[in-house]
């Protein structure tokens, strides 16, 4: 899960009390699920006095609770998850294709978008194969190492995809992750040419995937598909022979039905 981002940008026509209670329920994942009021201003880097009012303005609202020393998310949150889910087209309109993959491949399917710095799921289809990567809806991914987010990358300008990953360190996550910029400029390069991205390993040993940039009417690109597996079931050459025609197809499907 990604760190809130500490600044709390303000423009002029910007209501500043509304930037800290969006952060605020950022701020909340599964190491942090419930917080008292210094962690939380900690965390969003707002004094304790905004963090407190905003807050209590989320509890009185139901998104969130306390017991009067600790926060946390409230039921209400769900009305967020709820209201994107039923307002954006894509990820209903995805997710029939997502089932068909998982159901196909017998591995877990995602439908990943830009947000930031960060690749976020926004439709999954989980198999009944066990997998140790706890993903869910609303899960961060990082864009230098993800498969998703490699394939989200390889289209952006150089200077545009550059500026989103030098915005966070690249951390190593596993001792194959590939943390620099020339590493991450050749693999991008190869998305490019091949059409489909991969992490090795590079997020947690023993888990692959192959991903597929997904594009517009205007060929821009508006979404990644992923299919993740266990090392030991299949090297990513083998995903790459059974899983990347079906991912294809759907990618043609999408780019004829996603308007620019």
């Amino acid at each position: 899960m990604s760190e809130p981002d500490a600044r709390v940008p303000r423009k002029p026509d910007q209501i500043g009390g509304l930037i800290k209670g969006l952060r605020l329920i950022e701020a909340f994942d599964a190491a942090h699920h419930r917080m008292t009021l210094s962690q939380a201003a900690l965390r969003v880097g707002i004094s304790p006095a905004s963090a407190r009012r905003c807050l209590l303005t989320l509890c009185d609202l139901g998104y969130a609770q306390t017991d009067g020393k600790y926060f946390w998310l409230g039921n209400g949150a769900l009305r967020i998850a709820h209201a994107y889910a039923v307002s954006t087209r894509l990820p209903s309109m995805l997710q029939p294709a997502l089932d068909a993959l998982s159901e196909k491949t017998r591995e877990s399917a995602s439908l990943s978008v830009l947000d930031g710095q960060f690749a976020v799921i926004a439709a999954r289809s989980t198999a009944r194969k066990s997998m140790r990567v706890n993903l869910g809806i609303g899960s961060h991914l990082p864009l230098y190492c993800s498969a998703a987010g490699r394939a989200l990358l390889a289209h952006l300008p150089c200077e545009q995809w550059e500026k989103l990953v030098n915005a966070l360190p690249m951390t190593a996550m596993t001792t194959r992750t590939e943390v620099t910029l020339t590493g991450l400029r050749q693999l991008l390069q190869s998305c490019r040419d091949t059409g489909y991205a991969s992490c090795d390993e590079e997020i947690e040993l023993g888990v692959r995937s192959i991903a597929i940039p997904l594009y517009d009417h205007s060929g821009a690109t508006v979404a990644a598909m992923s299919v993740s597996t266990r090392a030991e079931r299949m090297t990513t050459s083998e995903m790459v022979r059974q899983f990347l025609p079906t991912m294809l197809r759907s990618q043609d499907w999408a780019r004829t039905r996603i308007p620019a």
